[in-house]
Parts: structure tokens; C-alpha cells; sequence
């Protein structure tokens, strides 16, 4: 009998490297047919809370709100190691620090995107616009908000979009707890059986292994998502996201996700929850 499991991930082009081992059908698991679904990070958060999917990336942030539905796996980890989401404003303005921002309307990419709350604990009064990531710069630019946090590809292309970075939030986590900033990972539902669960947990490692193993193939599959990105800078994106924490976050991985999520608890900015790990 053959389970069918459905992978959500978000059209990007480092999710789209880390799960080409399953895309290619270079890693397979026994007696399982895999569906990928694709979808905006903010969109996967929310789909979490229905359960929808077996196993889906989501936000460090949507996991507070999750987490009764789901177990985190080690693999398949997106963190910001002294670099992460950016907070930018045109080009020219006077602003030069995010504290200058306090109290003023910035954009972010979604309410549980962990862009949103790793700026929610770096400044703790400002106005969130919601918004699409793809329209945050632009938003920003216009000057039809003071600030916006920026996401994926737009952490490369700021200058070149008429725009100037005032606070790269990794870095400043990393100044603050000498740790990377968690801002994706994978997860798998609850409900699973236990042998099921360890089996995905088996091989949704083997597949980001696989594909740090054969970069250049696993980069062509991920160029169909670059937004616009030649492959040098798109390979420069992935690498910075796709890497030994995506692999394994171990101890210290762990430790760097469960003080976010407590620091976040401690203002009220998210329910207090224990990360729990699916082991392999």
C-alpha cells in the first residue's frame, strides 16, 4: 500500500534547492508518493492551523501557533547566520537607524512571518502594514510607508531598487545572543504514525544532502524560481540559506529557535510554547 504524503514549500529558489531530492526522484522512500505543493511562506503558515499539509515549511514565528499540530524537523532549516531580513527606506532618506522608526508604519511581509517578529522585538512600537513580500520594496520606496522589512531575493537587490538598508535584523540578533536568526523550517503533523514520521524525518534530510551534494543540477532546478536573479547571485542567495544548518540545526541550531520564541513569549508576542523535534 503506498502513502501519499503532500511537501509544501514556498516558490523560492532556496526552498526549491533544499527539496530538489525529492523533485529530481534522487531520494525516495519506501511505500511513499510525495505531492509537492507550493505557496507563499505567509500563505504555508496559515495552512498550517487547518493541518492541510503532512509536512510544510513554515515561519519560526507561525510554529507558537502551530505547534499543537506539529513537530519540528532538523533538517530543512533556514537561518540568517549574521545576516537576515533587512529594514530599508529609500534612497536619500534621512533616516540612519530603526530606532528613528518607532511609532512609524513599515510594511512586513506577513503577520507571522519571522521578518515581522524578529523586528517586532528590535523595535517595540511601531504600526505593521501587511503586505505581499514581492510589494514591500516598492512599498517602501514610494514612501507609501517609512520602512519595510525585507525578505528573500530583495535582501540582494535593495540598492539597485532605489533603496537604502538601515538595520540588517541577523546581524543584529547576532550582535545580541551571538546566535543565527531562525527564520524557516520544516515541519511534520502530529497525528502521523511514529514510524511514518521518522521515515519523513529520514528522508526529508536526505534530500537537502542530496542536493548540497549536487549543487549545480539542484541550482539549475532552483534557477526556475530566482525571481529575476542571475545564477551567480542566486547561487550567492541559496548558499546563504541552504547550508550546514539546513542540514542539521543541532544543539546549537535549537538553542538559537528556542530563544526566539521565548524572547517573543516574554514580550507577549506570541504564545509560550517548548519546541518539540522530530528526531530522524
Amino acid at each position: 500500500m503506498t502513502t501519499t504524503v503532500r511537501v509544501a514549500h514556498s516558490p523560492d529558489s532556496d526552498d526549491a534547492f533544499m527539496f530538489y531530492g525529492l523533485a529530481s526522484g534522487g531520494v525516495k522512500a519506501d511505500g511513499v508518493e510525495f505531492v509537492e505543493e507550493l505557496s507563499d511562506i505567509e500563505s504555508l503558515n496559515q495552512a498550517a492551523v487547518e493541518g492541510r499539509y503532512e509536512v510544510t515549511a513554515i515561519s519560526v514565528h507561525a510554529y507558537a501557533y502551530i505547534a499543537d499540530k506539529y513537530r519540528l524537523l532538523d533538517s530543512g532549516a533556514s537561518f540568517g547566520d549574521d545576516y537576515g531580513p533587512t529594514v530599508v527606506v529609500p534612497r536619500g532618506s534621512p533616516i540612519r537607524s530603526v530606532d528613528e522608526l518607532s511609532g512609524q508604519r513599515i510594511a512586513v511581509p506577513g503577520r507571522w512571518t519571522s521578518a515581522a517578529l524578529a523586528l517586532a522585538l528590535r523595535l517595540p512600537v511601531f504600526t505593521p502594514v501587511l503586505m505581499d513580500f514581492k510589494a514591500v520594496g516598492e512599498a517602501a520606496r514610494r514612501g507609501e510607508v517609512a520602512a519595510g522589512v525585507v525578505i528573500h531575493e530583495g535582501q540582494l537587490t535593495a540598492d539597485e531598487e532605489g533603496l537604502q538598508v538601515v538595520e540588517d535584523l541577523g546581524k543584529w540578533w547576532k550582535r545580541r545572543t551571538g546566535l543565527p536568526l531562525p527564520l524557516g523550517l520544516n515541519a511534520i503533523k502530529r497525528d502521523l504514525p511514529i514510524q511514518l514520521r521518522e521515515q519523513l524525518a529520514r528522508t526529508m534530510a536526505e534530500s537537502v544532502d542530496y542536493s548540497l551534494a549536487n549543487r549545480e543540477a539542484a541550482l539549475d532546478h532552483a534557477m526556475q524560481f530566482a525571481r529575476g536573479l542571475d545564477r551567480e547571485r542566486a547561487d550567492t542567495f541559496v548558499g546563504m540559506y541552504v547550508n550546514h544548518w539546513t542540514s542539521q540545526l543541532g544543539d546549537k541550531g535549537r538553542q538559537a529557535v528556542a530563544l526566539f520564541l521565548h524572547e517573543a513569549a516574554e514580550r507577549g508576542l506570541v504564545p509560550r510554547v517548548k519546541p518539540e523535534w522530530q528526531e530522524r
